[in-house]
């Protein structure tokens, strides 16, 4: 079986100057190979003199490509070629005839002004949010009121402003001053609720140009009104949560933190009668693996100071734990919350709950299972205090009430969350 070109892999018949463009991309998004004398089909051409085809790849890239990228050549003697491997570099962007590129599948494209501009702030180690406000008068009621009772401040003052890292005394405020000011000129959140089709709109609201602190709050009133009631048993009322408060507050402050605030795109909250979608733009920061993301093992802020002010006014737990408390709000739910990531966007789909009746045996079986790694009934009997013939009824009871999903069969059987 042939291996195929892709992100992160390309094929070189010969040696021309079109790799060149590909040195770029892997240069500056997350390095790559280039394999001289296959042919695009995967097929072995070979090189007439691979020796000299190193001396001829090495003096392109050095004369071509600036600045210097991080680079080795190797041999395959038996099959004559030459494999390119280019690293990640530090000193971002990495040009080839003044232009930037990137890889899009197996292509290689020239990036656009905005993502050149992303470039160059990962060059010099800045963030979108670090640049200077184009709006030095700004005002913060909103930010002020929050951090009063949250922090315990008395006022905020410059002094804070500047702890908080929103003001220097040389550029005055930023973007994410900018962001948590009470005007400003940035998108917001772009809030649809949906009949029995989308053709059926419900309630449109979009808020912009306000304190994202505001966004937020106003967000999570309309998410209040539609996905909780009150249920009175006996005497007491109780909040029935359709959708966990704790899961949409988190996909939603999370969609602030993480996305791009350098194109002009609302985040999209879309409420169904089954479900409320989330849609973030920007995709994962550089550097991060969709697993990685979806694992929840890695936390990477694209914006740290906002995510930083989120943390402080305890409107989010523990940054970089949002999928995992996302997760967690569903573990008594027959359904659970999906998320989907692209290049330009990211999207978290929160279902209506379906309520478990698990009997208390049951939910402590259920709880030693995993949604991401499949365990055996061994295992799980490890987890519990239960013999292996009590977890082999219980996980049939799961089973068949459709909250646990079987994997393989025989000695190889597991068992994992739907």
């Amino acid at each position: 079986m042939r291996v195929k070109e892709s992100r992160t892999l390309e094929f070189k018949e010969e040696i021309t100057n079109s790799f060149l463009k590909t040195v770029s991309a892997f240069s500056n998004y997350g390095g790559g190979s280039i394999v001289f004398g296959i042919r695009d089909d995967g097929s072995v051409a070979g090189l007439s003199n691979p020796e000299q085809a190193c001396l001829d790849i090495e003096n392109k890239i050095n004369d071509t490509i600036h600045p210097q990228p991080d680079y080795e050549l190797t041999v395959q003697y038996e099959r004559k070629t030459v494999t390119l491997t280019v690293h990640a570099g530090l000193e971002k962007p990495y040009m080839y005839k003044s232009k930037a590129y990137r890889r899009n599948d197996s292509a290689t494209i020239e990036v656009d002004k905005t993502e050149l501009t992303r470039l160059i702030l990962q060059g010099r180690n800045l963030n979108y949010e670090q640049l200077a406000a184009k709006e030095q008068d700004l005002s913060f009621h909103s930010l002020e009121q929050k951090a009063i009772r949250e922090i315990g401040i008395s006022r905020l003052n410059h002094d804070v402003l500047k702890t908080l890292d929103l003001y220097s005394g040389t550029e005055g405020f930023n973007h994410a001053a900018e962001l948590l000011a009470d005007r400003n000129s940035f998108p917001g959140i772009d809030i649809a609720r949906f009949g029995n089709s989308i053709n059926i709109i419900l309630k449109r609201v979009t808020y912009e140009h306000m304190s994202v602190l505001d966004a937020f709050e106003q967000t999570v009133q309309i998410y209040r009104d539609y996905y909780q009631y009150e249920a009175i048993k006996g005497v007491e009322r109780a909040t029935v949560e359709q959708v966990p408060e704790v899961a949409f507050r988190e996909a939603l402050a999370n969609a602030l933190i993480h996305r791009t605030w350098d194109v002009s795109a609302h985040i999209r909250v879309l409420m169904f009668d089954d479900r409320i979608e989330i849609i973030s733009p920007g995709g994962l920061p550089s550097g991060m693996t969709k697993e990685e993301y979806l694992r929840g093992s890695v936390s990477m802020l694209r914006n740290p100071i906002l995510g930083n002010i989120f943390y402080r006014l305890h409107m989010v737990e523990i940054l970089g734990t949002g999928i995992l408390r996302i997760r967690g709000a569903y573990r008594n739910s027959g359904k659970h919350p999906m998320f989907e990531v692209s290049d330009n966007c990211i999207k978290v789909v929160l279902p209506v709950m379906d309520s478990l009746e698990l009997t208390e045996d049951e939910k402590i079986v259920y709880g030693a299972l995993s949604r991401i790694t499949p365990k055996s009934a061994g295992e799980i009997t490890g987890a519990v205090p239960f013999g292996r013939s009590k977890v082999a009824m219980l996980l049939k009871c799961l089973v068949d009430k459709g909250c646990v999903t079987i994997h393989g069969n025989g000695r190889g059987t597991k068992y994992s969350r739907q």
